[in-house]
């Protein structure tokens, strides 16, 4: 295949030589996540790194995007196939495990975070914290989302004040439901970040976007 014909149509916006450099780490592979990676699969990085200890279930396939042939298979399994199958060149690391401290300074330099407790996004910041480069992290609640991005000093400072504790959050239907078109676009904001700061673009710290209510909020 031409891989200059094959990223003709992003040349430009994703710097490729900047790009060929990172080897992103995806924590958690469901709705968001699994969207993240194959994103990131197409756009060409060269390698990806897929945390997540789950199977897939039936409810994931109208919501997280698997297809019927992956249920009850694990989801780094599925995900990183469907990967493969979009780019060949791509080298995919699978772990079917939940991310550990020990995990941080080997994959914590660029991290899709896409976890869904406040308790567990607390704990991996506080493991790449120190590593990481690029980190950014995915919410979501049925159609509503929130992407936080933590790459220079003002951002990083900013997003540990993000992490309030669980029996803080609003707790009720909406948090058990997910649509898989709120999924892809927080994937997209947030792979939109990673590119920007590949570009050495400054970052948006907080985005907050409601598509049933058609509101935006953007937090520099």
């Amino acid at each position: 295949m031409n891989r200059e014909e094959r990223y003709s149509r992003q040349a430009g916006l994703v710097p490729e030589d900047e790009l060929a450099k990172c080897c992103p780490t995806v924590i958690g592979v469901g709705a968001i996540g699994r969207q993240v990676a194959l994103q990131l699969a197409a756009m060409g990085v060269p390698k990806l790194t897929l945390v997540d200890f789950d199977t897939v279930e039936e409810s994931n396939i109208a919501s997280q995007g698997y297809w019927e042939v992956d249920l009850h298979r694990l989801k780094v399994s599925a995900t990183g196939e469907a990967c493969g199958e979009i780019n060949c060149d791509l080298s995919v690391e699978m772990v079917s495990e939940k991310f550990k401290r020990s995990m941080a300074e080997k994959d914590g330099q660029v991290v899709f975070c896409c976890v869904d407790s406040i308790e567990t996004r607390e704990l991996i910041w506080k493991w790449v914290a120190d590593y990481s480069e690029f980190f950014v992290d995915g919410r979501m609640s049925a159609e509503a989302l929130r992407v936080l991005t933590a790459c220079d000093s003002a951002t990083r400072t900013y997003y540990p004040t993000t992490l309030f504790k669980a029996e803080e959050a609003y707790v009720g239907d909406c948090t058990a439901k997910t649509t898989i078109y709120c999924a892809n676009v927080a994937a997209g904001l947030m792979v939109a970040q990673f590119t920007k700061w590949l570009r050495r673009m400054p970052s948006d710290a907080d985005i907050q976007l409601n598509l049933l209510t058609s509101e935006l909020t953007v937090s520099e």
